[in-house]
């Protein structure tokens, strides 16, 4: 049986991270430990983690200090990791159903794969049970890096010894340190991976690679870097078929919910 590193960055979450905890406390699969990294919040976030506390029976494991943002308390989180398998669930997501380790975990195993990954779901934060959008990882394929594409990154369970051996996340990226850390790991150093069909994480919009018009230039920007530093041929006009194929994504996923209503 593997065991998992769950890894929660927090600052000032006391809003959402209720549903984060509890979501990993009802996992049927109870080899994980769930390691929660605060940057020095000042709400009510540690009083949280202090309150559910004894309920994790010892797999809790937390800090708060401060730190240099979300990447750099991941490391963090990376570096205290005793698990064989980490993954990462922001403070503001919740696991899907209560069976999302124990399917990665059996992915993993059966395949011997390096990285497992599947899809998530975006909701408002005034209807959580209302899908806004759905990202699958399902047509996700190594040479569409280039691209601009990665698999959806809160579904993605990877073997802790591939973050030691390849290295973590690069902190000087604002916004796209997650794509140039996959690119690293999936398209230069081609670690096997296995796709699991299903939505593993549900994600409340407002994240820092869901804010606009801004946060797209900037995730542009941070991916031509990542191309740059890995020395993977990609531009500016590969980049742009992405967005196409999202509008085609947008359509779609309209038509399927107005045939559902």
């Amino acid at each position: 049986m593997l065991k998992i590193s769950i890894i929660t960055a927090t600052y000032n979450s006391g809003k959402t991270l209720c549903d984060t905890i509890e979501s990993v406390l009802n996992q049927t699969y109870c080899d994980f430990e769930h390691l929660i990294i605060d940057g020095g919040s000042k709400d009510n976030t540690l009083e949280i983690i202090k309150e559910y506390e004894p309920k994790y029976n010892g797999r809790l494991r937390w800090i708060s200090e401060p730190d240099r943002g979300l990447y750099d308390a991941m490391n963090k989180g990376i570096g205290m990791a005793s698990g064989d398998v980490v993954g990462i669930l922001n403070s503001d997501d919740f696991y899907t159903s209560d069976k999302i380790l124990e399917i990665l975990s059996s992915a993993l195993e059966k395949s011997g794969a390096d990285a497992v990954y599947g899809d998530v779901h975006f909701v408002n934060d005034d209807n959580l049970d209302k899908c806004v959008r759905y990202y699958s990882s399902k047509g996700f394929r190594r040479w569409k890096m280039r691209l601009g594409w990665m698999p959806a990154h809160p579904s993605f369970y990877c073997m802790r010894s591939v973050y030691e051996k390849y290295g973590t996340f690069d902190t000087d990226f604002k916004i796209g340190a997650d794509f140039e850390n996959l690119l690293r790991l999936i398209f230069v150093n081609r670690i096997k991976t296995v796709y699991v069909p299903v939505d593993c994480v549900t994600m409340r919009i407002g994240g820092a690679s869901t804010q606009g018009l801004k946060s797209h230039r900037q995730i542009l920007s941070d991916h031509l870097r990542a191309y740059k530093k890995n020395r993977v041929k990609s531009n500016i006009f590969l980049e742009s078929i992405r967005y196409l194929e999202k509008v085609g994504e947008l359509v779609s996923q309209k038509l399927y919910n107005i045939k559902r209503t």
